[in-house]
């Protein structure tokens, strides 16, 4: 346990109210009207072909490929096939699947919803990781990524209304599952065919549903056993029950968190672009999310402080948030980095046309802003010890990381769905504000259901002294 004096600790409750509340509805209204004014604005004039079969014919027209080819100016098609040497059938992206206009609204909901359904996720990982750590550090703080947890539910049932709605639209596989090609047929795609083991929509439901479901109840035990120690915990052997359970089932859901964050962003982002796999993008989508997590628990510490609450919470400990942005920008550059070139240097087109696509304009302007919102103002404004322990620039540090990494999921998702003459408008704008205003919200008053602080956690003293056993 702790080396520090013993600090007298009461508990504290958030009222959420006034200025937190205002700008929380704001923000929701103001995003709903830039959503409204983005959709009406959307051109309602690009249809699905007549039919099916008349497009799966013309994805294979010969003069068709030679358009399409002089078209990009560039030897490779959609799938990074070389159009000149190679034998493989050819999957223009004009004769591919075309979109209907609705497409672009849904998958602006895809976005937000994944991203808030990530955050969700690790602010219940951030949770769970510090009694598997046996860390007391971050103890006075453990409410905030408690409630962020919370609205887990609403961005699950956000991808999965989205995949039932219009997934056929979003994802080519599903939309190829549906046209029961065999093999010799015009327009079988033998790269769908083998991923259609795993890329089929029934188990893609099976696992939207049950994953999401079974973190949401380990999140829910998790929190109660937590609740439960405020009133009958304590360091006696009957309190510290609730403590000995929580470390159990923290780590059976880091096991399992594990394995399924994987497979739920195998499903939601890489197979947008059904042709490419990365073997890292899962690590790379769950460092999306935790990076993004921090800077959120670290917004709301700011806020709470700043306004008079969590007051055995130190300047040591909002520099132990400064250090894990730092840190974490730097782990999700690496992943981003050897992601990146590996395939430009081996240059091989199947696996290079990811980038071929997300550096066509204007996604050009997003990947960039990719490295420097992500990678580039957290490293270098962080380096310094002072700037990690000051309340200004960490919140301008923790906005430029949120901002960022929507715009990396944004990335994952958009080049491989609709049509790159897709740019940020009202709708890509609003919709994240109107996300932002909920997310604000809904955690706040969760928070302000129950106490601030686990006054009867063993580590509490730890925490109120910032003693890290050293």
């Amino acid at each position: 346990m702790g080396h520090g004096h013993e600090t007298h600790i009461e508990q504290e409750n958030y009222q959420f109210k006034g200025k937190a509340k205002t700008i929380s509805l704001a923000l929701l209204v103001i995003g709903l009207v830039f959503s409204i004014i983005g959709i009406i604005n959307i051109p309602k004039d690009n249809h699905h072909h007549e039919t099916e079969s008349t497009h799966v014919e013309a994805s294979h027209d010969d003069k068709t490929k030679h358009e399409v080819a002089n078209h990009h100016k560039s030897d490779f098609n959609i799938h990074g096939v070389d159009v000149a040497h190679s034998n493989e059938q050819i999957y223009p992206i004009e004769q591919e699947h075309a979109k209907p206009w609705y497409t672009r609204v849904y998958m602006n909901l895809l976005i937000n919803g994944y991203f808030l359904l990530l955050i969700a996720v690790c602010g219940l990982f951030f949770f769970a990781l510090q009694f598997i750590a046996n860390a007391g550090w971050a103890t006075a703080i453990l409410r905030i990524p408690q409630a962020m947890s919370t609205i887990l539910p609403i961005g699950a049932i956000v991808v999965i209304a989205v995949f039932f709605l219009d997934g056929h639209n979003i994802y080519h596989w599903v939309h190829y599952e549906h046209l029961h090609l065999e093999k010799g047929q015009p327009g079988f795609d033998p790269i769908l065919a083998d991923k259609s083991w795993f890329l089929n929509s029934k188990l893609a439901y099976i696992f939207l549903i049950s994953i999401p479901l079974v973190w949401f109840l380990f999140g829910k035990y998790l929190r109660g056993l937590s609740y439960q120690e405020d009133t009958e915990g304590g360091n006696t052997e009957t309190g510290l029950r609730f403590f000995k359970k929580s470390i159990r089932y923290s780590a059976a859901f880091t096991l399992f968190f594990g394995f399924t964050v994987s497979i739920l962003s195998w499903i939601v982002t890489m197979s947008a672009d059904a042709h490419w796999y990365s073997t890292i993008f899962s690590i790379y989508n769950f460092a999306t999310g935790w990076v993004s997590a921090i800077a959120i628990i670290t917004l709301f510490v700011l806020y709470l402080k700043r306004n008079g609450y969590l007051e055995i919470v130190t300047d040591e400990h909002i520099h132990d948030l400064g250090k894990f942005m730092f840190a974490f920008s730097i782990f999700w550059t690496y992943l981003w980095v050897s992601q990146f070139l590996l395939i430009w240097y081996a240059n091989i087109p199947e696996e290079s046309v990811y980038y071929y696509k997300r550096w066509e304009m204007p996604f050009k302007i997003n990947w960039f802003l990719n490295l420097g919102l992500n990678f580039l103002i957290p490293f270098l404004v962080l380096m310094t010890r002072n700037n990690k322990r000051n309340p200004q620039i960490l919140t301008f540090v923790a906005l430029s990381i949120l901002v960022g990494h929507w715009n990396d999921i944004y990335l994952m998702l958009i080049p491989g769905t609709i049509d790159k003459q897709t740019g940020i408008g009202f709708l890509e704008i609003g919709m994240p504000l109107f996300f932002a205003g909920l997310f604000i919200y809904w955690v706040l008053s969760a928070l302000s259901k129950k106490g601030l602080i686990p006054v009867k956690h063993p580590y509490i003293q730890e925490s109120a002294n910032h003693d890290v056993g050293v």
